[in-house]
C-alpha cells in the first residue's frame, strides 16, 4: 500500500524542523537516557535487534525522528502506518503482506504515529501478528500507554519514556539550525544569545516548536544587503502566549490536579497557587478544581477548621456566577485557605473505618429501640421500645445504646489535636466520661474502656 508520505524526499519549502531532521544516532538531539553510549535502546538500532515498543514522550521531543532513524538502519521492511488516516481494511491489508513477508523469512517492521488514536477494535487487529512474529510494532504517543494501549498489546511491547528537551539542548539546536546549510547556513543571520535562549524558554522542551519560532523569527527579521538581523522587538512579535501542555482527560489533567491537592496538603502555599495557574491557564473549567477544593475541606482539613467547608462553597458558588477569568482569584482565596488551615483527616479515616465495618457486617440489624414505629404491628414487636428522648436530660445524653451488639465500643472518629478539632476532642472526652459515669457497674467495667476516645479495637485505614 503507499503510505510514504513520512519518509518521502524533503522538498525546497519544508519547514525548517523538517529540513534539520536528524539522519542518525549521532545527530540526534537528547534522550541520553536511552540513547547515549551503551544505552539500551542504542544498542537495539545500531544492531538492528529492534523489539516491538512504545515511544512516549509530549511532542517535539523526537519519537518520529527515531523510526524515520530505524527505517533507514533496518534490513527489514518499513512500514510508515498512519493512525489518523488508516482504518481496519488498511490495517488487514498490511497484516496480510507482512505475514506473506514472515513466511519468506523477512521481517516488518510497523511504524504506527499517534497510536493513541486507534479504538480498542483497531489495536485488536495488531494482536495476534504482534504474538507470532509476523510484525514488529512500533506505536508513538503523546498520551499515557496505560490508558491509551490496549493491555494485551501494550504487554507485548517495551515503553520507552522520551523526556522533554532541555533549554540547552533547545539551544543548541537553534545554532546548529543557524550554521548548518539544510538551515540558515547560507544566510548570514545576526541573533543574540539572548533572543536564543528566549526562544528555547518558550519552546518548553519541544523541538519542532523552537525551530518554527526561528524561522518565523528570521523571515520576520530586519534584512539590509548582506544579513538580516532578529531584534528582541521582532522576536517579540513572534513569541506570543505559550501553549501549556494540557489534555483535560488524559494523564497531565491527573498529574496537575495531583500537584494542587499535595501541595495544599502539604501546606505549601507557594506551590499550590502554582498548580492552580497551570491549570487555569491552559483551559481547565474552574468548577472541577472548585470542587475538588470542596472535597478537599473535609478530606484534608475537616474538622480542624470547619469554616474551611464554607470558603471553598462559597469559591464554587462565585465560580458558578462569574466563571473564568474573573473567578479566578476567588480559586486563589480557596486554595490559598486551604493550604494554610490545620491538617486533619480525621473525618476521612472515619467514614473508610465505618464502611469497612458497614461493607463486612451487612447483617448487622438497627438496635430495637432507635428503629421507627409508624404501624401499631411494628410497635407490638418492640421497634422503639426503651427509646430515650435526649433533650429531654439536663445533659443532653442518655445511656441508650445506638450500635449494633456487635459493633459496641467501636470508634471511627478520631479528632486530632490540630485546630479546631481540639475542642471537639474535649468534648467527645466529656461525652465519655458522663456515658462511663452512668454506666452500670458491671457494663462499666465491660465497656468503659472501650468508652474512651483513643481506643478501639482496629486501627483506621490509612489514606
Amino acid at each position: 500500500m503507499s503510505q510514504q508520505s513520512l519518509f518521502d524526499d524533503r522538498q525546497l519549502h519544508d519547514p525548517l524542523a523538517s529540513k534539520l531532521r536528524p539522519r542518525d544516532l549521532d545527530e540526534y538531539l537528547g534522550q541520553r537516557q536511552l540513547l547515549g553510549p551503551g544505552k539500551v535502546l542504542r544498542q537495539l538500532i545500531e544492531r538492528d535487534q529492534v523489539c516491538s515498543m512504545i515511544f512516549w514522550g509530549p511532542p517535539g521531543v523526537g519519537k518520529t525522528t527515531l523510526a524515520r532513524i530505524i527505517a533507514a538502519r533496518t534490513q527489514a521492511e518499513f512500514v510508515d502506518f498512519s493512525a489518523v488516516t488508516s482504518g481496519i481494511k488498511e490495517i488487514r491489508t498490511v497484516m496480510q503482506s507482512a505475514e506473506q513477508s514472515r513466511r519468506m523469512g523477512e521481517k516488518t517492521i510497523l511504524f504506527v504515529d499517534e497510536i493513541h488514536r486507534f479504538n480498542k477494535a483497531q489495536q485488536d487487529a495488531f494482536l495476534p501478528f504482534v504474538e507470532k512474529g509476523s510484525i514488529i510494532l512500533i506505536g508513538a504517543t503523546t498520551e499515557n500507554p496505560s490508558f491509551e494501549i490496549n493491555a494485551a498489546l501494550l504487554s507485548r511491547c517495551k515503553v520507552f519514556v522520551l523526556e522533554p528537551l532541555t533549554a540547552e539542548d533547545l539551544s543548541g539546536l537553534l545554532r546548529r539550525a543557524l550554521a548548518d546549510e539544510r538551515g540558515f547556513g547560507r544566510q548570514n543571520i545576526e541573533i543574540s544569545d539572548d533572543c536564543i535562549s528566549a526562544i528555547a524558554q518558550f519552546a518548553n522542551g519541544d523541538a519542532r516548536v523552537a525551530l518554527n519560532t526561528l524561522e518565523m523569527a528570521v523571515l520576520n527579521g530586519q534584512r539590509t544587503q548582506d544579513k538580516t538581523v532578529v531584534t528582541p522587538q521582532s522576536l517579540g512579535q513572534c513569541i506570543g502566549k505559550k501553549s501549556l501542555l494540557y489534555d483535560k482527560n488524559g494523564e497531565e489533567h491527573y498529574n496537575l490536579i495531583s500537584a494542587l491537592h499535595k501541595s495544599m496538603r502539604n501546606s505549601d502555599v507557594q506551590a499550590a497557587v502554582y498548580w492552580l495557574a497551570r491549570m487555569l491557564e491552559a483551559g481547565e473549567d474552574p468548577l472541577y478544581v472548585a470542587r475538588r477544593l470542596v472535597r478537599f475541606a473535609s478530606e484534608d482539613v475537616g474538622m480542624a477548621d470547619s469554616r474551611a467547608l464554607e470558603v471553598t462553597v462559597a469559591a464554587y458558588q462565585a465560580c458558578h456566577f462569574i466563571g473564568m477569568p474573573e473567578c479566578s482569584v476567588h480559586l486563589t482565596h480557596a486554595v490559598t485557605y486551604l493550604s494554610l488551615a490545620p491538617k486533619s483527616n480525621a473525618l476521612y479515616t472515619a467514614y473508610e473505618s465505618a464502611k469497612k465495618d458497614a461493607l463486612q457486617r451487612l447483617a448487622q440489624p438497627v438496635p430495637l429501640q432507635i428503629r421507627n414505629a409508624p404501624t401499631g404491628l411494628m410497635k407490638d414487636l418492640g421497634y422503639g421500645a426503651g427509646y430515650q428522648y435526649a433533650h429531654d436530660s439536663a445533659a443532653k445524653l442518655t445511656d441508650m445504646q445506638c450500635l449494633p451488639d456487635d459493633l459496641q465500643g467501636r470508634q471511627y472518629y478520631r479528632p486530632t489535636d490540630q485546630g479546631s478539632e481540639k475542642k471537639v476532642a474535649q468534648r467527645m472526652e466529656q461525652i465519655a466520661q458522663w456515658h462511663s459515669a452512668h454506666l452500670p457497674a458491671a457494663t462499666r467495667a465491660e465497656h468503659g474502656a472501650a468508652s474512651a476516645p483513643g481506643s478501639t479495637p482496629e486501627s483506621p485505614p490509612e489514606q
